[in-house]
């Protein structure tokens, strides 16, 4: 079962990293979360109910105890193997937490940033915690030869790996309903806005996660109508010729020509000033590939 997980979680990076079509224009970023449902969900389907299923039934159907050599040597190796691979799984957490400036490692499994390591790390930590738990309840059958211990310590891991699986499958359910960006990052990005000559206020903020190091952060934007004008003739216009055209007209209908071509490059300055925005978002946080700002 384990292995299946690997390789359900293994097919998600492999989709994850698809780019973009039109009949999915945001990528494929979501399929870890997918995967690693599924994965949680096997898990607790065969992992959880198998254990428990059992050992009530070894609680209540007790069996006479058969050698436990060849039960040492694979609780043993699995602890070899799958404490390897927990060690490796908890460096690299431990790597992308100080990469990504959360110092709490739990921190970071628990917004579920990379939910494919994620479910690697909590699902070979708990095997080897069962491993644990099986290695003491064997060992407390052989010394008090009776069943039961045994059959308590398949109760306990299965309770453990329920614990663990209903931890992935609550994580990735959030992320793939639209579970929203660290607050810490939502609010550097609004008072970047906010502080901005070019905006006056700030509303309707969404920042939602796409997938792995993939978000999308929306905002509608009450604009600065006089400073947009104020740049766009620093920029690109002559005062002094625009004032000789206007004292120049000598109909309303010049005016409103005069008007109307200026107002289109105002218009066009304004596309430049979202640019610039979108372009300083995206700088300061990389993962936000998408930056949707409407003006109200």
């Amino acid at each position: 079962m384990d292995t299946c997980n690997q390789l359900i979680l293994l097919l998600g990076i492999r989709y994850s990293r698809k780019h973009p079509n039109p009949q999915f224009p945001y990528g494929y970023g979501n399929m870890r979360y997918v995967t690693s449902l599924i994965s949680g969900c096997g898990i607790l389907g065969f992992g959880c109910g198998l254990s428990i299923y059992h050992g009530i039934s070894g609680i209540l159907n007790p069996a006479a105890l058969e050698p436990l050599t060849y039960a040492y040597y694979a609780l043993f190796m699995s602890l070899c193997f799958q404490g390897a691979s927990a060690l490796t799984a908890y460096r690299e957490v431990r790597h992308k937490a100080t990469k990504a400036g959360v110092p709490n490692i739990w921190d970071y499994v628990r917004t579920a940033a990379d939910p494919s390591l994620n479910v690697v790390l909590l699902e070979d930590t708990a095997a080897v915690s069962g491993v644990l738990i099986a290695l003491g309840s064997v060992t407390l059958s052989s010394y008090l030869d009776s069943p039961i211990p045994d059959a308590c310590g398949s109760v306990l891991i299965g309770c453990l790996l329920g614990t663990v699986a209903s931890f992935i499958i609550r994580s990735n359910a959030q992320h793939l309903v639209g579970r929203s960006l660290p607050q810490r990052i939502t609010d550097d990005i609004v008072a970047r806005l906010n502080n901005d000559p070019a905006i006056r206020s700030v509303h309707d903020v969404k920042a939602t996660a796409l997938g792995v190091e993939q978000s999308r952060f929306k905002a509608e934007l009450d604009f600065n109508g006089r400073m947009i004008t104020r740049r766009y003739i620093e920029a690109e216009a002559d005062i002094g010729a625009m004032y000789k055209e206007v004292k120049s007209m000598e109909s309303e209908h010049e005016l409103q020509e005069w008007m109307e071509q200026h107002g289109e490059k105002i218009i066009d300055r304004l596309g430049v000033e979202i640019d610039r925005i979108e372009g300083e978002i995206t700088k300061k946080h990389p993962d936000i590939r998408h930056v949707d700002l409407e003006a109200l």
